[in-house]
């Protein structure tokens, strides 16, 4: 298969389930425990299902760091949960041990400054 834009991360696990037994606050705080480093998206990494999504992925791949989805059209508790839980209205959102680092934009922007290369780097320490 050819890979044009050069991006080649085989560090990418899907989070697929969510225990439903427990209250919705808390199955969010697993799935934020579920690694450190971990992308709430619309799709997966392997088919991201807007532009937004597929551009974080793109730069966290292209960082080669390992990093977690969540695919949150596949479960829409998750989905309107994280959105109050977070405060923050949109996707994809990224989340570096368990804190809100942002959207697409701010990842885009701390990529471009090199701050989230550093972040990252300090973070998977």
């Amino acid at each position: 298969m050819s890979n044009p834009f050069n991006v080649i991360n085989n560090s990418v696990e899907e989070i697929e389930v969510t225990n439903k037994e427990i209250e919705l606050k808390e199955q969010i705080e697993t799935l934020l425990k579920s690694g450190t480093v971990v992308l709430f998206m619309k799709g997966n990494a392997d088919f991201p299902q807007c532009g937004f999504s597929a551009n974080s992925v793109a730069i966290l791949k292209h960082l080669t760091v390992p990093f977690k989805t969540f695919n949150i059209l596949n479960d829409p508790e998750i989905r309107q949960g994280l959105k109050e839980y977070s405060n923050w209205p949109t996707y994809p959102q990224l989340y570096v041990n368990g804190k809100l680092i942002g959207g697409n934009d701010i990842i885009t922007e701390m990529y471009q400054s090199g701050d989230l290369q550093e972040y990252l780097k300090e973070a998977l320490k």
